[in-house]
C-alpha cells in the first residue's frame, strides 16, 4: 500500500479530532487555513515533509501540534544545509508558527547569530516577530529564512553581501528591515564586547585608586603622628635653651648675647675634667667612624670602591671603633663633672 500524499496526511491529522493524539486545532476555519498554506509551503519546498508531535511551551503546556521538517539551501553552495522544523502553533494564522534550527554538535550555531538562539535554536527573524495575518503565510516566512541565512549563515560568522543587497532600491522592505535588525545586533555585540572591556578597565582602575587611597590615608595619619613629636621635640628642645640659658647666666657672668655674638666659645662655658673629656672625643670619633662606615657601604653599593678595599678599611675602622667604644665604656663608670 502506497503512503498518503502530503495532503491525505495532514487532512487526516486534522480530522482525527477523537483520538488520544487529536491536534490543538479546534477551529474548522483555522483548519483550512493550515491545510490551504501548508500545500503551499510543500509545494514550493518539496524537500519538506509533514507529520505531527507533541510541542512543550516555555510555561510548561504540552499540545499537539502539526510541524513540516526540511532542509533549506542558502546561495552559497559551499555551506552546509540548514536543517529546520516548522511548528504551527495552535493559535496559528494569528499566532506566528515556531521555527528551530535543528541543533547538531558537528555544525553549531555561532553564539552571536541576530536571528537564532545558539542553545535552542529558536529563530526569531522580524518577520515572525511582525506576524500579522493576513498577509503573513509559512511560505513567505520560508522564503524570508532562506534570504536571511544566505546573508548570514547561523553555521557560520562570516555575513555576506549578495549583490541585490548592494543599492537599497533593489530590495524589498523587509528584506531592507531584516538587514538593518541584523547590522545593529552585531553593532550591539561590539558595542556591549568593548563596554565590559572599558568596565573592566574602569574596575581594575577603581581598585588602584581605593589602593593609593588607603595609602595616602596612612601617610596621612603617620605625618600627623611625626607632626605632633617634632612639636613635642621642638617643646623640649625650647625647656632645654631655657634651661642652658640660665646656667649660663647664673654660672657666668656674660651675656648670652655675646655667646650669641660669637665673642665665646661654647666649649668655654662648661667645666669638664680629664674623664669626661676622654669619653667626649670617644664618642666623637666613634660617631665619626660611623659615618665613615656608612659612606662607604654606599660606595660599595655604587662599585665606587672595589670590595677587597672596602673590607680591609671597614676591618680598620671596626677595631678603631671598638677601642673607642671600650674607652666611653671606660669613663662611664667613673664619675664626670659638667
Amino acid at each position: 500500500m502506497a503512503p498518503p500524499s502530503p495532503k491525505e496526511f495532514i487532512e487526516a491529522a486534522l480530522v482525527a479530532a477523537t483520538t488520544p493524539y487529536a491536534l490543538s486545532y479546534t477551529d474548522s476555519k483555522q483548519k483550512w487555513v493550515i491545510l490551504r498554506h501548508l500545500l503551499s509551503l510543500l509545494q514550493e519546498f518539496p524537500g519538506f515533509k509533514p507529520s505531527t508531535g507533541r510541542f512543550m511551551h516555555n510555561d510548561g503546556t504540552e499540545v499537539n501540534l502539526l510541524r513540516a521538517t526540511g532542509c533549506v539551501h542558502v546561495a552559497n553552495s559551499t555551506t552546509p544545509t540548514i536543517p529546520l522544523v516548522i511548528w504551527l502553533h495552535e493559535n496559528y494564522p494569528q499566532k506566528a508558527p515556531l521555527v528551530f534550527v535543528s541543533l547538531h554538535p558537528m555544525t553549531p550555531i555561532h553564539r552571536h547569530h541576530p536571528f537564532v538562539d545558539n542553545t535552542t535554536g529558536a529563530t526569531s527573524p522580524p518577520y515572525i516577530l511582525t506576524w500579522k495575518y493576513p498577509p503573513c503565510n509559512l511560505s513567505e516566512l520560508l522564503r524570508n529564512l532562506v534570504q536571511l541565512f544566505s546573508i548570514d549563515h547561523p553555521f557560520s560568522y562570516t555575513l555576506t553581501t549578495p549583490a541585490c543587497l548592494t543599492h537599497p532600491w533593489l530590495v524589498s522592505t523587509k528584506e531592507a528591515l531584516d538587514r538593518l535588525v541584523g547590522m545593529l545586533h552585531y553593532d550591539m555585540v561590539a558595542l556591549r564586547a568593548s563596554t565590559s572591556d572599558e568596565i573592566e578597565k574602569l574596575s581594575l582602575l577603581q581598585e588602584e585608586l581605593k589602593r593609593r587611597d588607603r595609602f595616602i590615608t596612612s601617610m596621612v595619619a603617620e605625618l600627623g603622628e611625626e607632626r605632633m613629636r617634632l612639636e613635642e621635640r621642638v617643646k623640649n628642645w625650647a625647656e632645654e635653651t631655657d634651661r642652658v640659658e640660665n646656667w649660663l647666666r647664673v654660672n657666668d657672668g656674660r651675656s648670652i648675647m655675646d655667646l650669641n655674638a660669637g665673642d665665646v666659645e661654647i666649649e668655654d662655658a662648661f667645666e669638664m675634667d680629664e674623664t669626661s673629656r676622654a669619653r667626649l672625643e670617644s664618642s666623637a670619633a666613634d660617631l665619626a667612624i660611623e659615618e665613615v662606615m656608612y659612606k662607604l657601604d654606599k660606595a660599595l653599593e655604587h662599585e665606587a670602591v672595589s670590595f677587597d678595599s672596602y673590607i680591609k678599611q671597614v676591618r680598620s675602622l671596626a677595631r678603631q671603633q671598638f677601642f673607642h667604644r671600650c674607652n666611653e665604656m671606660a669613663s662611664t663608670s667613673s664619675p664626670t663633672s659638667v
